[in-house]
């Protein structure tokens, strides 16, 4: 099912949170929704049952990081709840190419690039939360903006 069909399907309960609004959690839950088949599969296999694990709380981890962190009052812990959600997304990017043994080339290519584009986003917002919210005091955090500008092809 492609994100369009897959859309489609998507309970009211979601659609209808201002959260959906957010395209990287849109994306965060498309992509554990595409990882079950591939956790289900691993997990067949005894030689990859804790890496099909390690993925499913991964991606599982990205969607569910986001979704707290939108609830939070300040742009700090919002913040900090996208840096879980994109260690979580890195995550899952390797436990992906980790399983390349077992899925095809064109199911691991897909969720690289589709984990790699939620990895570009969430390094455009935490910034954007860090100084929208907290103007008044600068902290010594310091981005690398060669992540955003080069970031890892799959």
């Amino acid at each position: 099912m492609n994100y369009t069909e897959w859309l489609q399907t998507v309970p009211e309960e979601l659609t209808g949170d201002p959260l959906w609004r957010n395209e990287v959690y849109r994306l965060a839950v498309f992509a554990g929704e595409s990882a079950w088949a591939d956790v289900t599969r691993l997990g067949q296999d005894p030689r990859t049952r804790s890496l099909s694990d390690q993925l499913s709380r991964a991606v599982g981890s990205v969607g569910a990081n986001i979704a707290e962190g939108y609830s939070r009052s300040s742009g700090k812990d919002e913040a900090r709840l996208h840096e879980y959600a994109l260690g979580s997304a890195r995550e899952a990017r390797h436990w992906h190419y980790q399983s390349r043994q077992l899925l095809t080339d064109a199911v691991v290519d897909h969720r690289l690039k589709l984990l790699t584009q939620i990895i570009r986003l969430l390094l455009t917002m935490i910034p954007n939360e860090r100084q929208r919210r907290l103007a008044e005091s600068q902290s010594g955090y310091v981005i690398d903006t060669s992540l955003l500008d080069n970031p890892p092809q799959p």
